[in-house]
């Protein structure tokens, strides 16, 4: 029996009977029990990890793992996540009343995609789609503004669009919601959406520590 890693906890009572607590050292994996004939990608499972998701953040704040992590035991999940141990305790430590939100905003204006025909290679090719997706921008202003909310990354995932992931207490979810309606109300021509409250994910990635 093989289990869908859903994210990395401080405590086993933050898991239990949620889902399944994996030791790993002295955290835990919280788990999704899954038959070994079962694919990953079946909708059933993947709508049971993301209710078990969200009810496993109603009890604490966890690191979110990416989906499709599996495991067979304990012996298996150490040996797969023991480089990571230190780093997911101190931030499990650092934020343990923090969660993340994501506001997710159409850009003021992007240049065309690349068309891969006017390239000789694919690595190329590539960067150009890179420079094309690193030079989205939003409104100035609305950016500053959304800043404002609490601690911020912004990060390039389309041409379309900018994401600007917010680090905020667990008892300021409502205070930034309130703000997403302000900024609403300020920038009425400024496409957005506001969303969460989400486990650690942006926040755990140590490259921006």
């Amino acid at each position: 029996m093989r289990a869908v890693v859903i994210g990395v906890h401080l405590r086993r009572e933050d898991i239990e009977p949620v889902a399944e607590a994996i030791p790993v050292g002295d955290l835990f994996l919280s788990g999704a029990a899954v038959a070994d004939d079962q694919p990953l990608g079946d909708r059933d499972l993947l709508l049971r990890v993301a209710q078990m998701r969200a009810r496993l953040l109603e009890r604490a704040t966890f690191i979110a793992m990416r989906y499709g992590f599996a495991v067979r035991g304990s012996d298996e999940a150490m040996a797969k996540c023991s480089p990571h141990l230190e780093r997911w305790r101190r931030l499990l430590a650092q934020h343990r009343d923090d969660v993340e939100m994501t506001l997710k905003v159409a850009v003021a204006s992007s240049r065309p995609r690349p068309e891969r025909k006017d390239f000789s290679s694919g690595a190329d090719y590539l960067r150009a789609l890179h420079d094309v997706t690193r030079a989205t921008v939003v409104e100035p202003r609305f950016r500053e503004a959304a800043s404002r909310m609490g601690k911020t990354r912004w990060l390039h995932r389309d041409d379309r669009s900018l994401e600007c992931a917010l680090l905020v207490a667990r008892d300021g979810v409502d205070r930034v919601r309130a703000a997403g309606e302000q900024l609403k109300r300020d920038f009425p021509d400024v496409p957005f959406l506001l969303s969460g409250p989400w486990p650690l994910e942006v926040f755990a990635d140590d490259d921006h520590q």
